[in-house]
């Protein structure tokens, strides 16, 4: 392995970490090791520590989580042991190894109340059990590893994994109309986008001590699920017929926040970087999406 230094991505097949995996070529200076929850169960503190001991690992990119969130509410223990307990454990080793720590987190820790893009010090108050898991796991890392990099980000999305891009791709072909929420806003982003982000903070915390703490990631612009479906429409030329309804007249089994837009001036601060739109990026998902079929 020489003198790179190593980054450990857990998560790997999901959107995000499927998209690091995509341009780690780009990073020749680094090795990469990425782990699926098969190799590495992040819940079992001795696998995970004997990994560790195993490994040299400078940086941890903590992608693993429990995403099902209607699935949460009745499965409220395996979404507090992947996104709490284990989150809590890699935090505690990494601090013992001192390997740098960036974990994603979500827009769901808020409670959706507010009428302002949401900054990272407004108060938070989850709606849904996934909501809660991703904030006790927070906690977890930053009482165990207060120098932890905690990126909060939105509305996921990717050529790569299951996501609301893909949906609405294969019900446009299955059906002729869809109802979809119009009263819930927020901000999509492009993984490829946050994964690019990522390698930008990881590049930089050799020589910068700041880059701790909760940041919020999001491309920028604001939207309803409904907006989001249409520009996706709109790209593909569907026939289909999008009809847009209240969440009331949609429910789910876990509430969403009606709004979760995410104030990003401090991640442009800290990294001088502009963020590109969400038009422009789900533009650049859904070409890449064409040319693979």
């Amino acid at each position: 392995m020489g003198d790179k230094a190593t980054i450990l991505v857990t998560g790997a097949n999901g959107q995000l970490g499927s998209e690091i995996r995509h341009i780690s070529a780009l990073y020749p200076s680094y090795d990469f090791l990425f782990t699926t929850k098969e190799d590495l169960p992040i819940e079992n503190k001795d696998a995970v520590k004997m990994f560790f001991e195993k490994q040299q690992i400078d940086y941890c990119i903590n992608c693993a989580a429990y995403t099902a969130v209607d699935k949460a509410e009745v499965e409220k223990e395996k979404a507090f042991l992947i996104n709490a307990d284990a989150a809590g454990i890699l935090a505690s080793i990494c601090s013992d190894h001192q390997t740098k720590l960036i974990h994603i987190s979500t827009d769901y820790v808020y409670a959706g109340n507010a009428l302002l893009p949401l900054k990272e010090e407004d108060a938070v108050d989850p709606l849904n059990v996934y909501g809660w898991s991703k904030l006790k796991g927070e906690e977890l890392i930053l009482n165990r590893y207060p120098s932890a990099l905690i990126i909060r980000t939105s509305w996921v999305y990717s050529s790569y994994g299951n996501n609301f891009v893909k949906t609405m791709l294969r019900l446009f072909k299955e059906k002729e109309s869809l109802n979809v929420v119009n009263d819930q806003y927020g901000c999509p982003t492009y993984a490829a986008d946050l994964a690019a982000i990522i390698m930008k903070f990881v590049e930089g915390m050799e020589n910068n001590n700041e880059y701790v703490g909760i940041v919020n990631y999001c491309n920028s612009g604001i939207t309803t699920w409904f907006y989001f479906a249409q520009a996706i429409k709109e790209f593909v030329n569907s026939s289909c017929k999008i009809m847009p309804v209240s969440t009331s007249q949609y429910p789910t089994a876990a509430k969403r926040p009606l709004y979760s837009v995410l104030d990003t001036s401090k991640i442009k601060k800290m990294l001088s970087v502009d963020i590109p739109s969400w038009k422009d990026s789900l533009h650049k998902c859904l070409q890449s999406i064409t040319d693979i079929k």
